[in-house]
């Protein structure tokens, strides 16, 4: 019983889930308006595009890259799809233009697979390559000023809700339809690294890619999958944020990148690859949420949430190191003993 106990402290979830827990008692006694249905649903709202990038961050931690170019993607496809049809006079459903963001930030994305697959660069190098490259292409090229009047098929997306309430102090809460777009990203990526040969594949490509290889695995083709994968998934994000924001600002976004892969880190994923579950991603992204909702919450100043997402980095990333280090030690002590 004791060990059950003691392997499931070490799990991530599960540490996570006594943070978050322990998080919205102490707000909850603070400020009890946090136990609220109308909290609830802006936390939902809050998470939505912070867990669809969390999604894609995560597949390419698994994969053993890591991407930081994420948000210039989504910047650029939704605000170039937002531009074009501002100017065209658009009139069509809100799908043709979640469509078009989603395939140029697919296309975006395969530029990074072409330097990673083909040459073998390194992700990170490449990613903050492109991330300066594709921002400064939109700011220089496209435009750099803010799109108030966005097509009316984006006004009405915004505007559609699962669920809506209205409380006792006459503020309105809702949950926006594109909540299920959430859904839809976890269901599918769920299904991907879970139940496909392509999903073992990733995680054997980020567990070792020399030991994929010889076991057959295509890691060029892998890689332009990854890289792809999580463009398009950046695209949606973006163009859901411009949505329900009813705005298209090109200076958003960008900067989310370190409290998304703290987000990723904090549910498990390592960044050395081969690690990592949609449920810790997704308490992961909750726990980010929760913590910035209650700083608000309780009056505290927006800056010290950059300090709590640095030390929630620190001990994501720490504490599997120390857990890696103690193991590798008790086995060598025990090899040693054994000899």
């Amino acid at each position: 019983m004791r060990a059950r106990f003691a392997a499931l402290f070490r799990r991530n979830d599960f540490l996570v889930g006594l943070t978050i827990m322990g998080f919205s008692v102490v707000t909850g006694l603070t400020a009890p308006s946090f136990f609220t249905v109308g909290n609830l649903f802006d936390l939902l709202r809050a998470g939505i595009v912070l867990g669809i990038f969390a999604i894609g961050v995560l597949v390419v931690l698994v994969s053993g890259g890591i991407d930081v170019s994420f948000t210039a993607i989504a910047a650029f496809s939704m605000y170039s799809t937002t531009l074009y049809l501002t100017q065209s006079g658009f009139a069509g459903h809100w799908l043709i233009v979640f469509g078009i963001s989603v395939l140029i930030g697919l296309a975006l994305g395969l530029v990074n697979a072409f330097f990673i697959g083909l040459f073998r660069l390194p992700t990170l190098i490449v990613t903050l390559g492109t991330l300066s490259l594709f921002r400064g292409f939109m700011l220089a090229f496209i435009g750099s000023k803010l799109i108030s009047q966005l097509p009316a098929s984006m006004r009405a997306f915004s505007r559609a809700n699962l669920f809506r309430l209205t409380s006792e102090d006459g503020v309105i809460h809702s949950l926006p339809v594109a909540f299920l777009f959430l859904v839809g990203v976890v269901l599918i990526t769920w299904f991907i690294l879970n139940r496909t040969m392509l999903g073992r594949a990733i995680y054997a490509m980020g567990g070792s890619s020399v030991a994929a290889e010889r076991s057959g695995f295509n890691i060029t083709g892998l890689q332009f999958f990854v890289y792809s994968y999580v463009g398009a998934l950046a695209g949606l994000a973006g163009i859901i944020h411009a949505s329900m924001a009813r705005v298209a600002n090109p200076s958003d976004i960008v900067g989310l990148e370190l409290t998304v892969i703290a987000a990723v880190v904090l549910g498990g994923a390592r960044l050395t690859g081969g690690h990592g579950t949609i449920l810790g991603t997704l308490l992961g992204v909750a726990l980010i949420v929760i913590i910035s909702n209650s700083l608000v919450v309780l009056g505290v100043p927006s800056y010290w949430q950059r300090v709590v997402i640095g030390l929630l980095i620190l001990l994501g990333t720490g504490i599997p190191a120390y857990q890696t280090l103690r193991a590798e030690r008790r086995l060598y002590s025990g090899s040693g003993g054994g000899a």
